[in-house]
């Protein structure tokens, strides 16, 4: 009796155009879904990416601060003395 329904209903052009639009709104809406988190994760990885590239720059200005620090304290006087520390 239901299948009977259903069949007649399908069968009908008016129910077939609604499917059909029906599926090509579903379609649209999942589309603009993906399309979003797509968006929202290239945010979360440019910022990531942000982050890390400052990390880096102070790790990089710290390394270039030890490479130029005194060997030893005879170097740290001898910068002293000249003013050049």
């Amino acid at each position: 009796m239901i299948g009977g329904f259903v069949a007649s209903l399908v069968g009908s052009a008016w129910a077939r155009t609604a499917l059909r639009y029906g599926v090509t709104a579903l379609a649209i809406l999942l589309f603009l879904v993906a399309l979003r988190r797509s968006g929202e994760r290239a945010g979360r990885l440019a910022e990531r990416l942000d982050t890390r590239e400052k990390a880096n720059e102070v790790q990089r200005t710290m390394l270039e601060a030890a490479a130029r620090r005194p060997r030893n304290r005879d170097e740290l006087v001898d910068r002293l003395r000249d003013g050049r520390f």
